[in-house]
């Protein structure tokens, strides 16, 4: 299957909540254009969670800030990113100002990053829930007081204090469940996360990812987490996608991209991971520095860096092929780094025991 046939694939599954195809996204610049998204084909079924994982700089936040057209004024989206609800669809870009406010919160939500850069400074947390709400048409305060200290309690806060604090009066943690109660209050079917738990002590970390895990089961969200934390990737998410210069390189079930990446920077990423069980002797960083999105190396961005390259991937850029049911790589190479990943499991297991 080459990319017209995996990029037709996604075309095809018109029950998909959300569905990219052919995105790309570029920023201009003095220095030129920065190609931060390079053809980008997703397909995100109803209540499947999505981990984007990759180093910073790989254009995980822009392809999340581009679904809710949230970049700034210089970027530029092209292809088609298409929602779907109740048989009903939009194509997100063609969508007019008006419209597109409410799809936002109201059928997309999300997370952003810095959960204290989100607030605004000056007013209580209730303030801000309301002025949501009724940008979106509310009108009943009550409802959408009573609806918000439910979310706040179910986000594990003391919702009655909570609501009434200021955004400096509550700590990280607490910061980010208010944030993630918010994007819940007008009840969306998609919702992204953009690395939910960065900046935060293990133990709100475990909280944040407790909470994520019971929204998975209880409310069924279509979730997008993006993330350079594979732990988190790996607790929870159905599926997982890496993206490397801006490109997705390997796509696949979350336990075959975990045991058998197929792809050389995935592999690096896992590897580049200590575990509780193995040795800090183990690790082994990916050499060099992500590429520069105005100067792109020739053919497969990543070969500069790979330990599999020849002079094939240094000419021409690979697609994504089938290498097992559901799991796609783009490399030249996968059937070589199949071999290493069986050898490398074979050592760790033998170590474990």
């Amino acid at each position: 299957m080459a990319q017209n046939d995996y990029s037709n694939m996604i075309a095809a599954d018109v029950d998909a909540p959300l569905r990219l195809e052919d995105i790309s996204i570029y920023y201009k610049t003095a220095k030129g254009r920065v190609q931060a998204v390079r053809g980008v084909n997703l397909a995100l079924k109803a209540g499947e969670s999505l981990a984007l994982i990759g180093e910073s700089g790989s254009g995980k936040t822009t392809l999340g800030l581009g679904i809710v057209r949230l970049l700034v004024k210089t970027a530029v989206i092209q292809g088609s990113i298409t929602y779907r609800r109740d048989q009903k669809e939009v194509e997100v870009l063609d969508l007019a100002p008006e419209a597109l406010r409410q799809f936002r919160w109201q059928q997309c939500a999300m997370v952003f990053q810095s959960a204290l850069n989100a607030f605004n400074p000056v007013l209580r947390v209730w303030e801000q829930i309301w002025d949501t709400a009724k940008a979106h048409g509310w009108r009943d305060k009550e409802a959408v007081r009573k609806q918000a200290l439910d979310l706040l309690n179910f986000v594990q806060l003391d919702a009655d204090r909570v609501i009434n604090a200021y955004p400096h009066e509550l700590s990280g943690g607490m910061r980010q469940r208010v944030l993630i109660a918010m994007s819940l209050l007008l009840n969306p079917q998609v919702l992204i996360l953009d690395e939910p738990t960065t900046a935060l002590d293990i133990l709100t970390q475990r909280t944040i990812i407790t909470l994520l895990r019971r929204l998975k089961e209880e409310k069924n969200f279509t979730m997008i987490f993006i993330s350079h934390d594979l732990a988190i990737a790996a607790e929870l998410a159905d599926r997982i996608a890496t993206m490397y210069g801006g490109r997705l390189v390997e796509v696949g079930p979350t336990d075959q991209l975990f045991y058998s990446p197929r792809h050389p920077y995935t592999l690096g990423l896992i590897r580049a991971v200590p575990t509780v069980t193995g040795g800090f002797e183990e690790l082994s960083s990916i050499p060099g520095s992500p590429p520069d999105f105005i100067n792109m190396p020739s053919g497969c961005k990543f070969h500069p860096r790979c330990a599999f390259a020849t002079e094939k991937c240094s000419q021409e850029e690979p697609d994504l092929e089938p290498v097992s049911n559901g799991h796609y790589a783009a490399c030249w190479h996968w059937r070589e780094v199949k071999v290493e990943v069986d050898r490398w499991n074979e050592v760790r297991a033998a170590a474990a025991n």
